[in-house]
């Protein structure tokens, strides 16, 4: 089973995003920000996450991006669903011509395999990980690093002025 940087960053922005929606509209620059994501590759995320009805953006000042249900009816495997990410863990991407053109010895096994991955992360709300403690704790370190590399920037600006 392969889940590639597009799936990991999709999940890894909208449990982001869950986790500071009560501050209102998020905008993709404070997830990258406190991601290390790039912004062009989270406006390509959130253009798929938007089209499949995950979230909805906000425009103007203030604007962003918020969940557009519940965070307890969002699945981790809907996210990864929505950017087209294969949890797959057969060789032949369940063509099932595998060997020589036909199914191989062990098809059905990696299979059966993909299908628990997909029910595994289906029974994961991001709710259920926002709830986590060591979620919440590296939330804090992130939105502290960010609050300082801010205050760092403007210390600097302000400095350039006088």
């Amino acid at each position: 089973m392969r889940l590639t940087t597009k799936g990991r960053y999709a999940v890894t922005a909208m449990l982001d995003l869950a986790l500071h929606c009560d501050e209102g509209p998020v905008s993709l620059a404070d997830i990258s920000a406190r991601q290390g994501i790039s912004l062009s590759y989270l406006e390509q995320l959130f253009a798929r996450l938007r089209h499949f009805k995950l979230v909805k953006s906000v425009r103007g000042p203030g604007g962003g991006y918020r969940l557009m249900g519940s965070t307890t009816d969002i699945s981790i495997a809907q996210v990864v669903d929505a950017v087209s990410e294969s949890l797959d863990a057969t060789r032949c991407e369940g063509k099932g011509n595998c060997h020589e053109g036909e199914v191989c010895l062990t098809h059905h096994l990696w299979e059966d395999l993909s299908a628990q991955i997909h029910q595994f992360l289906s029974d994961i709300t991001l709710a259920d990980l926002v709830a986590r403690n060591d979620i919440q704790s590296v939330r804090k370190r992130q939105d502290l690093r960010v609050v300082s590399s801010h205050n760092d920037e403007t210390h600097i600006a302000i400095s350039e002025i006088l």
